[in-house]
């Protein structure tokens, strides 16, 4: 097919419309919180000290999360159904909770991956 034939009207050749299911419009599909994402929070928090939250609000590739950071800088972070189930569950386990995209992100968890790096882990 020649490049101008591309422009001509009643061309026999057209483009194949996409499947039904399957198909993207080049945004991306964002997996929502579930029960295993709470139950990993709630068994981290009970098992470090020193934890704070903080609370990352939705981008276009994740929805909410909630990041926790113990003394030490070691972390997670974990989906959450919504900002105030966050600021809920840091409440409930009475741990202080922060809104990241006001606060940052603590320097100890920066430190924290800098030495697993240089650990080769």
């Amino acid at each position: 097919m020649a490049w101008m034939d591309r422009f001509r009207r009643g061309s026999q050749q057209r483009m194949s419309k996409p499947a039904r299911d399957g198909y993207r419009t080049g945004s991306t599909r964002v997996r929502a919180s579930d029960n295993v994402d709470q139950e990993h929070l709630q068994t981290w928090v009970e098992e470090r000290r020193g934890v704070e939250g903080f609370v990352e609000p939705r981008t276009a590739v994740s929805d909410v999360t909630l990041l926790l950071v113990a003394h030490d800088g070691e972390w997670t972070r974990r989906r959450v159904p919504a900002v105030e189930w966050a600021h809920q569950f840091c409440n409930r386990n009475q741990i202080p909770s922060y809104d990241a995209a006001v606060v940052g992100i603590p320097q100890r968890m920066r430190d924290f991956n800098r030495r697993k790096k240089q650990q080769g882990l």
